[in-house]
């Protein structure tokens, strides 16, 4: 039931990944890996993030999954194209029902204790808290935490570096998610490895 655990516990930080093309991803992954972050979440939000998810899986040491993913049908395809782990916005009996079935570690998004209610009727304690900025915040998060003891989470959303260590140091956070490694415009690997440096030294 905790398949997705190990996963989360790898790096203090997932990068969260929208790519447009197969060669950006294959030097964003690089420089990922190289700056000491293995664990890559590709959003299925472009054409290309299954062929992505596929070029990105030969990068040695990543560890590819897929975000975005929104229903059944994404998770298959992404399941094809090589997918580690799947990541979902949201939370629904019947995704993660057929997450189970195909025995992928799965990270659903929770944003109210009724979420998390759902997931843990299904058999989830680790979840995604999103949109974690605009759900309320690390104070929100404190107070959905407390009745569930033994659940954990990977806040994402509106996360950053200079945010993202006091998020890491709530017992219920097991990893943030992180959108601002990999800047906007020409890809700079230089400046992504920086980056995933700076990301991969936080303490947890």
């Amino acid at each position: 039931m905790n398949a997705i655990e190990p996963i989360m516990r790898m790096g203090p930080v997932i990068p969260v990944l929208v790519v447009d093309d197969v060669q950006s991803g294959l030097q964003i992954a690089e420089a990922l890996v190289a700056g000491g972050l293995r664990v890559l979440e590709v959003t299925l939000r472009t054409a290309a993030a299954l062929d992505v998810i596929r070029a990105m899986k030969q990068v040695p040491g990543a560890i590819v999954g897929a975000g975005t993913v929104l229903n059944v049908r994404d998770l298959d395809a992404a399941i094809a194209a090589g997918a580690e782990f799947i990541v979902s916005p949201g939370l629904t009996e019947k995704l993660t029902h057929a997450a189970l079935d195909r025995e992928i570690p799965f990270l659903p998004g929770v944003a109210n204790a009724g979420d998390i209610m759902r997931g843990l009727d299904l058999g989830l304690t680790r979840f995604k808290f999103f949109p974690a900025e605009a759900a309320g915040g690390l104070k929100a998060l404190k107070a959905l935490a407390a009745p569930f003891g033994h659940v954990r989470f990977c806040p994402t959303g509106g996360i950053t570096l200079a945010s993202a260590p006091e998020w890491l140091a709530e017992d219920a956070v097991l990893c943030v998610g992180g959108s601002w490694l990999v800047g906007k415009g020409p890809i700079d690997p230089m400046a992504i490895e920086s980056a995933a440096r700076a990301a991969a030294a936080l303490a947890r």
